[in-house]
């Protein structure tokens, strides 16, 4: 019964896991966009650029000056190799258990290697980018932090309502 407990916590790790890295390939994915020069604002703003998991796609919406746009770019630029080497060992991390098959003697321990690996990837990968994040702040005025603290909340609260799903019927 043990063993069925861990292969059981384990196979929740990895879950979890593989929702980390789906939702981190956003951010390595972005780092690759922010690599490039963000065009000037034309009369229609920066739209069409936008998406969520772009790192500009809250920025563009606190006027940054091009001193600021360059100071940003250049701390994605930095980040942007260690970020994507984390995102491509945690994605071989995850194949290992993935061409394993569950009916493998040692798939138990695997799992478990393979939760233990993520857990240390995922830790690194989130210093990574709180470090991007601090760097960025850094370069904002006052005013713009406050106004992306309350956008991202806003995100996170319009993220949140599509997690639930919609009400039960009521019968």
């Amino acid at each position: 019964m043990n063993s069925m407990s861990n292969l059981f916590k384990a196979s929740l790790l990895v879950a979890g896991a593989m929702v980390t890295a789906g939702t981190s390939l956003g951010v390595a994915a972005a780092a690759d966009e922010a690599a490039a020069t963000p065009p000037p604002p034309g009369p229609g703003g920066w739209h069409g650029r936008g998406h969520h998991g772009d790192p500009w796609h809250l920025l563009r919406k606190l006027d940054l000056t091009t001193a600021q746009q360059a100071q940003i770019k250049d701390i994605f630029t930095a980040a942007r190799s260690q970020i994507k080497s984390l995102h491509q060992q945690m994605h071989a991390n995850q194949l290992k258990l993935q061409e394993t098959s569950p009916t493998a003697a040692n798939y138990a321990s695997i799992a478990s290697e393979v939760s233990q690996t993520h857990g240390s990837l995922a830790a690194q990968l989130v210093t990574e980018e709180s470090e991007v994040r601090a760097q960025v702040f850094k370069v904002l005025t006052a005013p713009q932090q406050t106004k992306l603290t309350t956008l991202e909340a806003q995100m996170r609260a319009r993220w949140a309502s599509h997690q639930q799903g919609p009400p039960p019927d009521a019968e």
